[in-house]
């Protein structure tokens, strides 16, 4: 890497706009997949408890909290890429392309882990109040996965 050439090559910018692809790609299949998941059990639960469905809505809200992060990083990365004569470097793409993995792929696993909680949580909590609260834990501690990935993903993108 002697030379600009060499260390800006034509195909650089692909690995960064693939990080960006996947990290709302990625992402946003996890916030699905918690919203149709938590969704198919809020509908369950509320043929027999009407009057919990508000109260049900919060595993879908924290599922499309998760596309946000992906949203959030996207952004980041389509706004730092270049042109290769400008100065993007290979290795500025690799970064980008992991950051845009690290936050897709834990926003997938979350989701997949809000959603599974999610529908569980309500259909339990229409059975029994008190299991409320364990369902709002768990689903922090889901949550938090995506989180971590965020933050990976922006340490990864400032580098």
């Amino acid at each position: 890497m002697s030379t600009t050439s060499d260390a800006s090559p034509i195909y650089g910018p692909f690995f960064g706009v693939m990080g960006a692809a996947s990290a709302i790609i990625l992402s946003a299949l996890g916030a699905a997949y918690g919203t149709a998941k938590s969704g198919t059990g809020i509908a369950a639960m509320s043929v027999m408890r009407p009057e919990l469905i508000m109260k049900s809505i919060i595993p879908v809200v924290m599922a499309g909290i998760i596309a946000i992060y992906g949203l959030v990083v996207a952004v980041l990365i389509c706004g730092g890429l270049e042109e290769p004569s400008k100065g993007y470097t290979l290795y500025k793409g690799f970064l980008h392309l992991g950051a845009g993995l690290a936050v897709g792929f834990s926003g997938l696993a979350a989701g997949f882990a809000i959603g599974i909680v999610g529908d569980a949580g309500v259909r339990g909590t229409a059975q029994q109040p008190r299991l409320f609260v364990g369902m709002i834990l768990i689903l922090i501690f889901a949550e938090v996965l995506g989180l971590y990935g965020l933050i990976v993903a922006i340490y990864m993108y400032s580098k």
